[in-house]
């Protein structure tokens, strides 16, 4: 089964610390059923300097991840969070706002 949220997105968080937020899916690891949010869930991070590297040291922030189940898709309408559907249209499988049938 295809998954339903792919990077690019635009999600809500519906559960957790960023609870009603927006943002834009970076990456999706379906592995681990996690998704990376745009500027939700932010870590910090204590990293070391390398010395080849141009890479800074101390602390860094960057988002972690979220499960799948925390997030829903943005209905490109109404701007609401919503469930996806797939629908086939000229013999191709695409997905689709449960909430007002806009493709996505």
């Amino acid at each position: 089964m295809p998954h339903r949220i792919r990077r690019g997105d635009e999600v809500i968080v519906i559960s957790g610390k960023d609870n009603g937020k927006a943002g834009k899916v970076l990456r999706v690891d379906p592995a681990k059923q996690r998704v990376y949010v745009e500027g939700m869930n932010i870590i910090k991070r204590h990293q070391k300097a390398r010395q080849g590297s141009m890479e800074p040291g101390g602390v860094i922030e960057k988002e972690g991840p979220i499960h799948i189940s925390n997030v829903a898709l943005r209905d490109p309408k109404d701007k609401k969070p919503t469930r996806v559907k797939s629908v086939v249209e000229h013999g191709k499988r695409l997905r689709a706002s449960a909430r007002s049938g806009a493709k996505i």
